[in-house]
């Protein structure tokens, strides 16, 4: 039967646990019993930290490479090291002064996506990631829609004057471009300056009540509308809804120098849908949330680990942000940045909002 380490070790094994992962962490390389003894706080000869390793091994917190006879961490270490043993310092006042200088609230609300994930990725030398804010008190301005091959229709959505969307639905047969641009004239007449939630829920109930003797052409129409709206419906939600920066930043860690993982690592950022779901998972949690390596739940992040806060306006969740990067991060440094960066693009947002 499996020990449960958190409650199983002791200590002294806490200690030397914690004292190996910083080592690991700040130099990349197996961690052996001698350089152990010699740090500071380890009063035990380099035989009893051996036996402690061992323990710790069987535990399943350490394995041994084959190249070494040192130790390095495994997934589990790392999640029993940032729940209990991590100690993290709040970020400090020039890298909170320089990220609000960046994340200036005078920027529309993409502008600031982008300035918030070039800096995750820009301060922490790993991949930074921001979902886009989903705000349905934002009002539609203007619909156009373009006919394209392959019974496919392209809706450009202006919403609040500023924001532009370009969603592409697949519909069950081909429209002209005269019935697009009369659907586009009758929701601009009928929705204009309407919140989207509102507009949402109001092809929803016309969808759900279309009547027998409606003319054809109208239900499909209806339909149509529904799918632009509907943002399940649209095949590029993700691309969307994500911003990612920094990918090839993962390239100069040697923790991730495997040529296949990483390939399987950009697809999924080329992708987003599975990055996107996870970040999805983290919009009812609280605060920072970390995932280490299959904790994710997807195969391609595996070999990585991903930090994650909400950000929001008047307790109003608009989105996540983090960063991707080796599970061999610097939790200490990473946690902060991640915490003060969703704080004070919520901050911003808020003050143009």
């Amino acid at each position: 039967m499996s020990l449960d380490p958190a409650n199983s070790i002791n200590e002294r094994e806490q200690h030397i646990l914690k004292v190996l992962v910083d080592q690991y962490i700040a130099l990349g390389t197996p961690v052996g019993s001698r350089t152990l003894s010699r740090m500071p706080g380890i009063d035990i000869s380099a035989a009893s930290v051996r036996n402690v390793m061992g323990d710790l091994e069987e535990m399943g917190l350490l394995r041994s490479p084959h190249t070494s006879a040192g130790r390095v961490p495994t997934s589990k270490a790392f999640r029993l090291f940032v729940d209990t043993l991590l100690e993290v310092r709040p970020a400090d006042a020039d890298t909170i002064a320089d990220l609000r200088a960046t994340l200036d609230p005078s920027l529309d609300d993409q502008s600031l996506i982008t300035l918030a994930t070039n800096y995750l990725s820009g301060c922490t030398r790993m991949a930074g990631m921001v979902t886009v804010p989903q705000r349905e008190d934002k009002a539609l301005q203007q619909v156009e829609f373009l006919p394209l091959s392959e019974r496919r229709v392209l809706a450009v959505l202006v919403i609040d004057g500023e924001e532009v969307q370009n969603r592409i639905v697949t519909v069950d047969r081909d429209y002209s471009r005269d019935e697009l641009s009369a659907l586009a004239r009758q929701l601009n007449a009928e929705y204009l300056g309407r919140p989207l939630a509102e507009v949402r829920e109001r092809l929803r109930r016309d969808l759900d009540e279309t009547r027998a003797d409606m003319d054809k052409t109208m239900r499909q129409l209806i339909e149509l509308a529904g799918l632009v709206f509907d943002d399940t419906a649209a095949p590029q939600s993700e691309q969307a809804r994500m911003v990612v920066s920094g990918e090839t930043n993962l390239m100069t860690h040697e923790d991730l120098s495997d040529l296949g993982k990483l390939r399987e690592l950009f697809d999924a950022f080329q992708q987003k849908r599975e990055i996107y779901a996870l970040l999805e998972r983290c919009n009812s949690a609280e605060g920072v949330q970390i995932f280490i390596g299959r904790e994710s739940g997807y195969e391609a992040l595996g070999d990585v680990s991903l930090v994650t806060a909400p950000y929001e306006i008047d307790g109003e969740l608009l989105g996540v942000l983090g960063v991707i990067g080796p599970k061999r991060m610097s939790y200490a440094d990473v946690i902060p940045v991640v915490d003060v960066t969703s704080r004070l693009l919520g901050a911003a947002l808020n003050r143009r909002s």
